[in-house]
């Protein structure tokens, strides 16, 4: 069960059907109204591809069993909504009901930021962290532009937290991670998926960045700032992370980013995307604010994150639209 069929939760679906695994893409309105009269289309560099998908709107439409996985792909600040339709749902057996989806499913979060499995567990006994590079875009209904391809993505996934893992989850992980590479989701099964998950996060500081910036701007000396303030947070915190010269390593077999003919995605990252979709909302205050987060837990600040997380904010609240912002005035919002 895929909550949330966006960039991420479209791809990872549309794969898993394609193999012929039974998924099911929960989403919302229009999307799901396309899902289920035309089924997902994967727009690749290697061509367009058109999958059913078997789709539904929503908990109530569907009937959980002791089997199912459920993966939550949505973003950070639409995953409370989601965790509590979702924990309370019977979950049924040959002789009825056996107890609730909180009780008895594992829970997995493929989200970015470091905050939805925390989230998870006030809700889910078993919760699995996945740190994800998949280089997507989620812009109309039935559609999602898949930028690398045949390998759409690379998933590293461990239960949340590392020191409660038993053989089931290590069983259950094994099975999965053989079934989605197949597909096309390169998955990996470290012991601990949180350092992997810090060091995304450090990457994804950046996203706001280019997300505002006028796409001619230069925002690399930015997005250096934001990612050095980053890292002395975590230092401080005594929080560990995967250094990029390892993530690196792990990525080169992975997801490659291909031109996809036709389609111009700008930016293409998350925050782009909802601003470009004018959702209302950005994940901003858990990629930036969560550095802020941090710092303020442990008596210091973060201004530089802090001032990227206001004009995001602000951005948002004024219902502007992504690439709004040249070099100068990107450069101004540090001074």
């Amino acid at each position: 069960m895929i909550v949330g069929a966006g960039a991420v939760g479209g791809t990872l679906g549309a794969l898993l059907a394609r193999a012929g695994a039974a998924t099911v893409l929960v989403a919302r309105g229009r999307h799901a109204e396309v899902l289920v009269i035309a089924g997902m289309t994967l727009r690749t560099a290697d061509g367009t591809f058109n999958t059913p998908v078997t789709a539904a709107s929503g908990p109530e439409h569907v009937r959980l069993t002791d089997r199912d996985v459920l993966v939550f792909a949505t973003k950070t600040q639409q995953l409370d909504a989601a965790l509590q339709e979702w924990v309370d749902q019977p979950v049924r057996g040959p002789d009825g009901v056996l107890g609730t989806a909180g009780e008895r499913l594992p829970a997995m979060t493929a989200l970015n930021g470091v905050a939805a499995e925390e989230k998870a567990l006030r809700y889910f006994r078993r919760v699995f962290g996945i740190c994800v590079w998949l280089p997507a875009v989620h812009l109309e209904p039935g559609e999602v532009i898949v930028r690398s391809w045949p390998v759409a993505g690379q998933f590293h996934i461990a239960r949340w937290p590392a020191s409660i893992s038993t053989q089931v989850d290590a069983d259950l992980l094994s099975g999965l991670a053989e079934t989605w590479t197949a597909a096309g989701i390169q998955v990996r099964t470290p012991d601990d998926v949180a350092p992997w998950k810090y060091n995304k996060l450090l990457s994804n500081l950046g996203n706001a960045v280019r997300a505002l910036a006028a796409e001619a701007a230069d925002t690399s000396a930015v997005e250096a700032a934001l990612r050095s303030e980053g890292e002395n947070v975590l230092r401080h915190a005594g929080i560990e992370w995967v250094s990029f010269e390892i993530s690196a390593a792990a990525r080169v077999d992975g997801p490659s980013v291909r031109t996809v003919p036709g389609r111009n995605t700008g930016a293409s990252n998350s925050t782009w995307q909802s601003l470009s979709r004018n959702t209302g909302n950005v994940e901003t205050d858990f990629f930036n604010g969560e550095i802020v987060r941090i710092a303020h837990r442990h008596g210091i600040t973060a201004p530089l994150n802090a001032a990227v997380a206001r004009a995001a904010r602000s951005t948002v609240r004024n219902g502007l639209g992504p690439s709004r912002y040249s070099a100068e005035e990107l450069a101004q919002l540090f001074r």
